[in-house]
């Protein structure tokens, strides 16, 4: 049947059924083997909700309920194409994608960090991007050396 003869309740509608694409970062995409994972989890995720999504009888609701799953389809699927796996750090005495690193701040705070790819980074639990300004800074340095971020200096002081 046509889309010419399905009737469109309204444009707000159609426009849930459209959404537009999650935006891909211009990084390579490194992930680690637990970031790739969660990546083909969501991944598989996406899968079953789109089918859940294909079974609803009402055209609309199945457009609308499948507008989600399809966009989330469509980015795991190019993520988990375009991922690069990064072995585990070799060393403790540099920090690496891969490395989880604790430093000072000059204001007292001591805070612990693991470096990753952009999908899996989550700072609440205790990860960060490997593209963050902070992570950038940090690559390549040892224990003790002391790098600025911003109006801030940070000391590295444990890398594992």
């Amino acid at each position: 049947m046509s889309v010419a003869f399905t009737k469109e309740e309204s444009a707000e509608t159609a426009s849930e059924t459209l959404l537009p694409d999650r935006p891909i970062s211009s990084h390579p995409n490194l992930v680690t083997e637990a970031g790739l994972k969660a990546l083909e989890a969501q991944l598989q995720q996406a899968r079953e909700g789109y089918s859940a999504a294909s079974t609803i009888e009402d055209v609309n609701e199945r457009r609308r309920q499948a507008a989600g799953p399809m966009r989330d389809l469509r980015y795991f699927a190019e993520r988990v194409r375009t991922a690069q796996l990064m072995p585990d750090p070799t060393s403790d005495e540099t920090v690496a994608f891969g490395s989880t690193v604790t430093f000072s701040r000059d204001d007292g705070r001591v805070q612990t960090y693991r470096i990753v790819g952009e999908d899996e980074a989550d700072p609440k639990l205790g990860s960060i991007s490997y593209v963050s300004p902070v992570a950038r800074v940090l690559m390549g340095k040892t224990i003790g050396d002391v790098v600025s971020v911003g109006d801030h200096e940070l000391e590295i002081v444990a890398i594992s």
